[in-house]
């Protein structure tokens, strides 16, 4: 299968989705959500809360293996650069507080889906493949 932008836009959608879904400022999420009826939980925000779970241990567990504890703290350096740049050059302050939050989000979707799409990016770039590690029982 041929790894295209298409395919990482793919990716990054479903990263943007969970991102979104477990939290997001307009308070539809799944934050929201508990946070109404909190301390006590409905069995249908226990069963989305697990799907969100679920999503989230795939895609931190891809994006760690992928980039590596020193590539997600260069990807997280770099964004939080970005931002002290973006907030150096007036384009952001502190009273801008829910655009500050989609932008975060944003960011943590594109590291989430640079995560699931690093090896074929890196297999296009370098020609070098990945392989996974083979347990030996």
């Amino acid at each position: 299968m041929q790894f295209t932008f298409s395919s990482f836009g793919l990716r990054f959608m479903f990263a943007a989705i969970l991102v979104f879904a477990t939290y997001n400022p307009e308070g539809y999420s799944y934050f929201a959500w508990v946070r109404e009826n909190f301390p006590s939980v409905t069995l249908e925000q226990a069963f989305v809360g697990t799907l969100l779970t679920i999503g989230w241990i795939i895609f931190l567990r891809a994006t760690f293996r992928s980039l590596g504890i020193i590539g997600l703290i260069l990807a997280f350096t770099l964004f939080g650069l970005l931002f002290a740049l973006l907030f150096k050059w007036g384009w952001l302050s502190l009273e801008m507080s829910r655009l500050v939050t989609y932008i975060a989000e944003v960011l943590l979707a594109v590291i989430l889906a640079l995560g699931m799409s690093w090896s074929h990016i890196r297999r296009r770039l370098a020609g070098q493949m990945d392989m996974d590690d083979v347990d030996e029982e």
